[in-house]
């Protein structure tokens, strides 16, 4: 798959079982000469966040959403192995706690949005408040439907004020997911990830497969478009959202700043 091919259209309607999450096109013939790619992307990742940071103009803000196991903790760690950490901030979105479910359920995901020169990465985010919200029956309909415009609202206003936004869904398939499971379950170093609540929610595949198509068709803008990313391999996946990652910020036309006046004259000691 071309790395173009992943992005939503805005006003589409989708259908996530039209796109394969097996798809390793990007990796081509041979897993070695990937993996080389990858920490060529790496090293580029690096300079551009660099310079992100000294420009101080751009924001950069990366989401992302999927059922358990599609590898949001993986693909942190495996894409931004070599970034600064004083210019990368991530967020995780657990269940509100009651001082934050005082207020609209957008309040808590502001304080989090990257500042000039940073990047902040969404571990999950505002958008579980229109999938398990809506999957449990939490929100009705008509309350699901405003939040997907004050969230288009939301990430309009971000936009407009410098920030770049790109949206992931990691897609894996429910076969691969229970084969992750399987494995969290019977490796001792990750048992400490296996939850029995996690097995209710795969007993919700279906439900939460709707609320995602239904969350992708009406929050993929111009603005903040959505880009679905085969999950299955994991390198494809980190492969493809680099990819992405690099061509977004290149986009930028990001310049370092001018030195001070005389820098070249001054005498170290």
């Amino acid at each position: 798959m071309n790395p173009a091919d992943t992005r939503i259209a805005p006003d589409t309607e989708v259908r996530l079982s039209k796109w394969d999450a097996d798809d390793t096109d990007i990796i081509g013939k041979d897993n070695s000469d990937a993996r080389d790619r990858l920490d060529e992307y790496r090293a580029r990742l690096e300079t551009l966040q660099e310079l992100l940071y000294a420009e101080g103009r751009h924001k950069l803000l990366i989401v992302l959403q999927a059922m358990d196991t599609a590898g949001k903790d993986s693909t942190i760690r495996h894409v931004f192995q070599g970034v600064d950490p004083l210019g990368v901030k991530v967020a995780g979105f657990k269940a509100p706690t009651p001082y934050e479910l005082a207020r609209d359920y957008l309040w808590r995901v502001h304080h989090h949005v990257p500042g000039a020169g940073e990047i902040a990465i969404f571990n999950r985010s505002h958008y579980e408040d229109v999938l398990i919200t809506r999957v449990n029956g939490w929100i009705d309909a008509a309350e699901c439907k405003r939040r997907y415009r004050q969230i288009n609202d939301f990430e309009r206003m971000l936009a407009e004020t410098g920030t770049t936004i790109l949206k992931f869904y990691l897609h894996i398939s429910k076969d691969e997911q229970k084969k992750r499971l399987e494995e969290r379950r019977d490796t001792p170093e990750k048992q400490w990830k296996f939850h029995t609540g996690d097995l209710a929610v795969r007993e919700q595949w279906d439900a939460y497969m709707d609320a995602y198509e239904a969350a992708l068709s009406a929050t993929s803008t111009a603005h903040a478009p959505w880009h679905v990313i085969p999950a299955n391999s994991k390198l494809a996946r980190n492969l493809m959202i680099s990819r992405l990652l690099i061509e977004a910020l290149e986009g930028l036309k990001m310049r370092y700043p001018e030195p001070e006046e005389g820098i070249s004259d001054t005498v170290i000691v």
